[in-house]
């Protein structure tokens, strides 16, 4: 599912119950034209900036890191951290590909509770 499909089918699950989640008034809140968002939900337009999308996720209650990875973006933190190790953060990136998601949890959880 494309960014701007993802978004308005959440958009339209929210309105069913609350008409607050219309696409005008969530871009208000968001600080975008309607006509801008909903050529977004509609993929006329290349997914909005960061920070965009971080309202975006606030708004709609989704998980930031998410909404930014199906954009096509990498949360600047997260590009602060990998442009200080990039080779490092590629390698652990690779190997890491293949592992299940509990296994990486396991991984993270030893590195950031032992004793180093």
């Amino acid at each position: 599912m494309t960014f701007g499909a993802y978004i308005r089918e959440q958009r339209e699950a929210r309105r069913a119950g609350d008409k607050a989640f219309s696409l005008r008034q969530v871009a208000q809140r968001i600080g975008v034209e309607p006509a801008y968002l909903s050529k977004v939900e509609r993929g006329e337009v290349a997914p909005p900036s960061e920070a965009t999308i971080r309202k975006l996720a606030v708004d709609l209650d989704e998980d930031v890191d998410v909404l930014l990875a199906m954009a096509g973006k990498v949360s600047s933190d997260l590009q602060a951290i990998i442009r200080a190790r990039p080779r490092l953060f590629a390698e652990v990136l690779r190997q890491l590909r293949e592992f299940p998601d509990d296994a990486i949890l396991r991984v993270v959880r030893e590195v950031r509770d032992g004793d180093w």
